[in-house]
């Protein structure tokens, strides 16, 4: 059952009945009926397959499924922002923006263009703004509907998690984890982590989405991604994320076998002398990596290739006299076979916090609570 088949409002009286206990007073502050209260529920009910409360005397109960959904149901109300906003005017301005325009979102929906319209008409009166604005032979969305879209995305996020709990309650696993891998986490610390994690759960699907930050930060604001995994950004100026320290990280200067500098101890001035394929400009290997060098005095060498891929980089230096910096667990696998070399640790003090990245909104599920304990228990000893 997917969360469009739900009624929002209907949803807002379960979480309210959870929380005032009663019919009654969760029928005043939705501003329902009693009756069409108890319609509402039975409808939630029919939909979950489970009941949600125990209906008694003093009032009511809330089961285990109700403990699950209520609170999800509370912060997607919080995203949703309105209760002007309905499942059917979500749905419209989700799938328009995912969709590129009308007839994207209504291929993507099967829902008809005139309906799709009429929804996102009816969420702009109600809320008093414009979301959408025609260019040309193109729908676009405005600044309001892309923040709108982010927020009904997060709302999106909690509803599905809400409904897997309750799903796995009942003994069907569907439950999924997204997690975004920036470079280094695929070396070592995410495989581990997923093995382990899968030991336990064999049902639950991990996709996982490789990129840079740049790439990954985006769907992690948009609740595509649950968690990112890599390097730590220090300072955090990102109010809407919060960074879990996993291990240091300390990285190696890594050239092909036979460079010139292989079996020597380098240092900054002979460094220097060589051209470097680094991650681009503003990486926190990079921003290291330039300050080794301005502290020390030394002019930093030239950086023709910027790349954040191991197998990118091993080739060029397989084939040049290019230098890099990487972890050892990154290219354990070429200096093993010697078609790479470690020319030791850089001079002076270096290193970078690797960890989890996560929306300061993130409400994680059991399962997804779990593989956070597993990173933490594969990590290196910090």
């Amino acid at each position: 059952m997917e969360i469009w088949d739900y009624n929002l409002r209907h949803l807002a009286a379960v979480a309210q009945i959870a929380r005032l206990g009663t019919m009654g007073a969760a029928a005043r502050a939705v501003n329902l009926t009693q009756p069409a209260l108890t319609q509402a529920l039975a409808r939630v009910e029919a939909l979950i397959g489970l009941p949600l409360f125990e209906r008694r005397h003093n009032g009511m109960v809330a089961t285990a499924a109700t403990d699950l959904l209520s609170p999800r149901i509370h912060a997607a109300l919080d995203h949703a922002i309105s209760p002007h906003v309905t499942t059917a005017r979500m749905r419209a301005l989700l799938a328009l923006a995912d969709g590129g325009g009308y007839l994207g979102a209504s291929l993507a929906t099967g829902l008809a263009v005139p309906t799709l319209h009429r929804a996102i008409k009816d969420l702009s009166l109600s809320l008093r703004k414009t979301l959408v604005q025609r260019r040309g032979n193109a729908v676009v969305l405005t600044e309001a509907g892309h923040a709108l879209a982010r927020a009904f995305r997060l709302a999106r996020v909690e509803l599905e998690a809400g409904l897997a709990e309750i799903e796995a309650l009942k003994g069907r696993e569907i439950r999924r984890i997204t997690v975004g891998a920036m470079p280094l986490s695929r070396a070592r610390i995410l495989p581990a982590a997923v093995t382990r994690f899968l030991k336990r759960h064999p049902q639950v699907r991990i996709a996982i989405a490789e990129g840079a930050r740049a790439e990954l930060v985006e769907p992690l604001r948009n609740g595509v991604i649950d968690l990112m995994i890599g390097a730590l950004r220090d300072p955090m100026v990102e109010p809407d994320l919060v960074q879990t320290l996993l291990f240091e990280d300390e990285p190696i200067v890594v050239a092909r076998a036979g460079h010139p500098l292989a079996g020597k101890t380098p240092d900054l001035h002979a460094l220097a002398q060589y051209s470097w394929v680094l991650p681009g400009r503003g990486s926190p290997l990079r921003t290291s990596w330039a300050a080794m060098f301005a502290d020390a005095g030394v002019p930093a060498p030239p950086v023709p290739v910027e790349s954040g891929s191991v197998m990118t980089i091993r080739q060029v230096l397989i084939d040049s006299d290019f230098l890099t910096l990487a972890s050892p667990d990154q290219v354990a696998v070429e200096l093993e076979a010697r078609w790479l070399t470690s020319l030791g640790n850089p001079p002076g003090s270096f290193h970078r916090q690797i960890g989890v990245t996560t929306r300061a909104s993130w409400r994680p599920t059991a399962v997804q609570a779990e593989f956070m304990a597993d990173l933490v228990a594969v990590a290196p000893a910090r």
